[in-house]
């Protein structure tokens, strides 16, 4: 079954809060009731898998300025069919950055849940966005995806907030200046 592995990393992840915990509760539930879970045609929803993408040192993140959304955002997108959410985020974070990245760990690092707007001919619907972690070097040279990206840079971990104070990304910063913290000790 197409689903078992990411329902199996879900079953395995734990929020820090009860707000993150419920929206894993609800992704679960909603990859449980739909098999085409990872088609961008299920038009209530997907699963979408992201990369959150910091420097070994953990001070850094890259985020991208998201051209639909108009957002500064980490890489992610849809899966298209791939059950591997990993391996998803991992390939949208080349194409998106041309970076060469290395998961920091093959758990999961955020689970999120945010309405994207109607688009054309296509309803708002839901993100069911798994979001893992991932480690890359700064000197790397950045290629931006223009189809899909207005900007792209490496942003101080503590300035994120200056270009997305949206709960979903501070979420991740705070577990990263966790993360920082756990390295300087």
């Amino acid at each position: 079954m197409i689903r078992q592995p990411i329902l199996n990393l879900l079953a395995n992840y734990t929020s820090a809060d009860e707000a993150g915990q419920a929206m894993v509760s609800r992704t679960i539930q909603f990859i449980q009731s739909h098999p085409d879970c990872f088609e961008r045609t299920l038009l209530t929803g997907h699963v979408t898998g992201s990369a959150w993408i910091v420097n070994e040192a953990f001070t850094h993140v890259l985020l991208i300025h998201h051209f639909k959304l108009n957002r500064w955002l980490q890489p992610g997108g849809h899966c298209d069919g791939d059950g591997d959410v990993l391996n998803v985020a991992m390939k949208e974070a080349g194409e998106e950055t041309g970076l060469t990245v290395k998961p920091k760990s093959d758990r999961i690092f955020d689970v999120d849940i945010h309405q994207i707007p109607q688009r054309k001919d296509v309803p708002a619907h839901l993100h069911y966005d798994i979001r893992f972690l991932f480690t890359a070097d700064m000197d790397q040279a950045l290629v931006m995806n223009q189809q899909e990206t207005m900007d792209i840079k490496w942003v101080p971990i503590g300035e994120v907030v200056v270009l997305n104070e949206e709960e979903g990304v501070m979420r991740m910063v705070r577990k990263t200046m966790g993360l920082a913290e756990g390295l300087q000790a």
